[in-house]
């Protein structure tokens, strides 16, 4: 069986579905192709059921791009207002977590539903689940002008003159992530930047991390930073490493073989507290039993050397200094990270200078588009990957 439609989105996650209910609207017949018989399951286990599906104070800076300014124009376009629009067009109560972060007051599956929803009531087609066995670009019609794609899938065969690849990227294979996508930009002659685990916790060597490998749980409010960025939000330790909030969003910027940065104390004036309990007879151990775990003072004291466990009297200057040191900036060197089955998001992907900002199409390739996290952008932690993906979705449903 062969089909014609105006658009076939590979992807029905969070962008393709925007993707499909903005094309339909224009009145272009559409088809949704994807693998899983289950709809949008990223969508559905993300916050931690509630869907953080947007952050109210998105701008460019959340996001991380070797092309840093490819996100602006659709970002500007579709804004976490006009998502939150929709939600109250669907009776969807919502509420602000903390730092602009936004959360479904039920479950994420009212995100699904209200996608699904408004694919429907655009007309939009459905073809799932259903695997794509070969895509083309061919002259099908001399009566068409141009190329038209052909998809060729285990239902059926579609043809297409519009093609969007929405379909993720590696990140938590184990409901279905893949490398399809990148496959078919490389397919059509379009670069993949280097793809790496985003938004993932990081591991140590278990000689470096010896000390802390019994304190999993404790979390401490920090302030982290590697190679220019400084984010201030919980570290948690675990097993294996470092996650929390914190560690996710610097994950973003640590590269192998880069140190961490950590103050422990970012809300202290450290050498000011230090000097006036210099005439202390107490261990800092002790004295910095107000402010940290006791089960995390008690491994970071193991950190130390022999000599820097004393009274606080017995401190000469230059040791009170080395300490405040130590204290606002903890030097840890990862040896990795937990890797794609733990990591929110890609790092990396399709080549932004070759696609057009304003629409998403590869500017080499008439009617090839790519949305969504397929792309080389990558938001930070807290909504901001949803809203790319629902902004760069309705972009490009405007002209496919």
């Amino acid at each position: 069986m062969t089909l014609t439609k105006d658009v076939v989105i590979v992807g029905a996650g969070a962008a393709g579905m925007m993707c499909a209910i903005e094309a339909a609207k224009r009145g272009r017949s559409v088809l949704l192709i994807d693998h899983s018989a289950k709809l949008a399951e990223k969508i559905r286990i993300s916050g931690g059921g509630r869907c953080n599906f947007t952050n109210l104070h998105t701008k460019p800076e959340n996001f991380v791009s070797a092309n840093p300014h490819f996100c602006r124009s659709a970002l500007a376009r579709f804004t976490p207002q006009d998502f939150i629009a929709l939600l109250k067009k669907h009776g969807i109560r919502y509420h602000e977590k903390k730092l602009g972060q936004l959360f479904c007051d039920d479950s994420a599956q009212q995100i699904i539903s209200m996608l699904s929803e408004e694919c429907d009531a655009a007309g939009v087609a459905w073809q799932m689940p259903s695997k794509i066995e070969n895509i083309s670009q061919v002259c099908v019609n001399e009566d068409v002008d141009g190329k038209q794609f052909v998809i060729k899938t285990d239902r059926n065969t579609v043809i297409a003159q519009s093609l969007v690849i929405a379909t993720g990227g590696l990140s938590i294979p184990q409901i279905g992530a893949s490398a399809f996508g990148y496959n078919i930009a490389e397919q059509f002659g379009l670069t993949v930047t280097a793809l790496r685990p985003g938004l993932v916790g990081l591991t140590f060597a278990p000689q470096d991390f010896a000390p802390f490998a019994d304190i999993s749980g404790v979390a401490i409010d920090v302030e982290v930073s590697c190679n220019g960025a400084v984010f201030r939000e919980n570290i948690l330790f675990t097993h294996r490493g470092l996650s929390g909030p914190a560690i996710l969003q610097i994950s973003s910027y640590w590269r192998p073989n880069d140190a961490i940065h950590v103050n422990l104390l970012p809300q202290h004036d450290v050498m000011g507290f230090l000097a006036e309990q210099r005439r202390s007879t107490q261990l800092l151990s002790n004295l910095l039993a107000d402010f940290l775990p006791k089960r995390f003072i008690k491994a970071w004291v193991k950190s130390l050397p022999e000599s820097a466990i004393k009274p606080m009297k017995q401190y000469h200057d230059k040791e009170l200094q080395q300490m405040a040191q130590r204290l606002t900036d903890w030097q840890i060197k990862p040896s990795g990270t937990v890797g794609y089955k733990k990591a929110e998001v890609t790092q990396g992907g399709v080549d932004t200078n070759q696609l057009s900002s304003k629409t998403m199409q590869a500017k080499q390739v008439t009617g090839l588009y790519f949305i969504g996290e397929v792309i080389d952008v990558t938001g930070h932690l807290g909504g901001f990957n949803f809203q790319w993906a629902w902004s760069s979705g309705y972009a490009a449903g405007q002209y496919v």
